[in-house]
């Protein structure tokens, strides 16, 4: 029996979810979308993808509906979750991917709308939503959860290797850095508000993430024991993160590496490759460990050691998201 999904939010992460989807060719059926976007843009924009190609399937429009790979899907426009018609398609559960409908009651609203449960894709606004990242703390999750966040895309790169990193040797401190691809949340052109603002696709512009705090609600354990810092670099997509870190026992780089390629999986991948950012776009793995960057410092007050972990931040995210949304619905 087919696990029917609504998308609601069709950008970036709700298209390449239904590319996902139909990659895995799992249970998972997309049955609806919604968004504000008109129709004939919504099919143009899922056919032709600058930063991860063309769409692989068919896509025709019909009256309130998307035709892709010769399925019928829902399409409606509008604003208020609690009007969607969840209910009568015998939705199971929505990938909220607005950003705006990001905490409990908001995301609610799928609910009362008829929806039986909500993957926010964003890190939740609130203290009550289990936040997830597939491959580290997926087990918190039980049946009678409805409303969980699939975390931010530097979080689902950073949790794993941190997760490894306290569980072999105890992480005493922290502190990582993304080099991350710009988004669309950035200016073309210099814009006012200070650097932010500034050109993205010309400029390295530091920022701030809440990534590196938001580990803490995946791995308590960690919670207060790691910052972060960001640096939107002039890349489409493609991130990687830098994480240095003291911890409890001494290691050596190797010991890092073994522990890590121990650790990996589909959503964690290790790679002792020269690799650069434009290899991992597509790539559907959360986070993607570096061995060749690993370094181990001795000094008088002890170690400091550092990591590197790639990530497609929005592929990469993407296919964790559906991990995630794949093991709710299995409980």
């Amino acid at each position: 029996m087919s696990v029917k999904v609504a998308i609601n939010g069709f950008g970036r992460i709700g298209r390449l979810s239904l590319r996902r989807i139909l990659e895995v060719d799992s249970d998972l059926e997309v049955v609806a979308i919604n968004d504000l976007t008109d129709n004939d843009d919504l099919a143009y924009l899922l056919k032709y993808d600058t930063a991860q190609g063309r769409f692989p399937y068919s896509v025709e429009v019909k009256e309130g509906a998307l035709v892709v790979d010769g399925k019928e899907i829902k399409a409606y426009d509008e604003k208020d979750p609690e009007k969607l018609p969840w209910g009568d398609l015998g939705v199971d559960v929505v990938l909220e991917a607005t950003g705006v409908f990001n905490n409990q009651e908001k995301a609610g609203k799928h609910l009362q709308a008829g929806a039986k449960k909500v993957v926010i894709t964003a890190p939740a606004k609130d203290t009550d939503t289990k936040t997830v990242v597939y491959g580290v703390n997926q087990d918190i999750l039980d049946a009678d959860d409805k409303v969980i966040s699939a975390a931010s895309c530097t979080t689902n790169c950073l949790a794993p290797v941190v997760k490894v990193l306290n569980d072999e040797y105890g992480l005493n401190s922290g502190l990582m850095s993304t080099i991350h691809a710009y988004t669309a949340t950035q200016s073309l052109q210099d814009a006012p508000g200070g650097r932010k603002s500034r050109a993205g696709a010309s400029n390295a512009i530091p920022a701030s993430t809440g990534a590196a705090k938001a580990v803490g609600k995946v791995i308590p354990e960690v919670d207060g024991k790691i910052d972060g810092t960001a640096v939107r670099i002039p890349t489409i997509t493609g991130s990687m993160t830098e994480v240095y870190v003291t911890l409890d026992k001494e290691v050596t780089a190797d010991e890092v590496n073994a522990a890590m390629k121990a650790a990996s999986s589909d959503a964690f991948e290790y790679n002792e490759d020269e690799i650069v950012s434009s290899d991992i776009i597509g790539d559907p793995a959360g986070s993607i460990f570096d061995a060749t960057q690993t370094k181990v410092i001795d000094g008088a007050n002890g170690q400091l050691v550092k990591v590197v972990a790639w990530y497609d931040n929005e592929y990469g995210f993407t296919g964790n998201l559906i991990r995630t949304l794949e093991h709710l619905v299995s409980l």
